[in-house]
């Protein structure tokens, strides 16, 4: 059986040295590329999608996230812990209640957009 030719490849093995070169210049060091995907993997969980959009419109309590994500007060302090590591959320206390928010602004566009890629046929 003839092995089917990936269009996706280079025919033969040409190298475009300023090609190269500009992008190896422009690479991302090791630390940023090792971080991005520790953001991305924090990013990967539904839950935390869920609790992350919600936050993106108002601050909210624990009790108020809990509800709306339907999980226990318990489970979702666990994931802020993991969002508040990852610095993609703050909170402030206010008597017993914790409010939490979006820590910046990025973190909503970054969220958005990669929901708006998956909505785009």
């Amino acid at each position: 059986m003839a092995k089917k030719k990936d269009s996706a490849v280079c025919d033969g093995l040409c190298k475009h040295p300023e090609t190269i070169c500009l992008a190896k210049a422009e690479l991302v060091s090791d630390l940023y590329a090792q971080q991005a995907a520790g953001l991305f993997k924090v990013l990967g969980d539904p839950t935390r999608v869920k609790m992350l959009h919600a936050l993106i419109k108002r601050e909210m309590c624990v009790c108020d996230l809990a509800a709306v994500v339907k999980m226990g007060q318990s489970a979702v302090s666990h994931q802020l812990r993991a969002l508040r590591g990852a610095r993609l959320v703050k909170y402030r206390r206010e008597g017993k209640n914790a409010w939490y928010s979006i820590n910046d602004k990025h973190i909503a566009s970054l969220l958005c957009q990669g929901i708006e890629h998956i909505q785009h046929p």
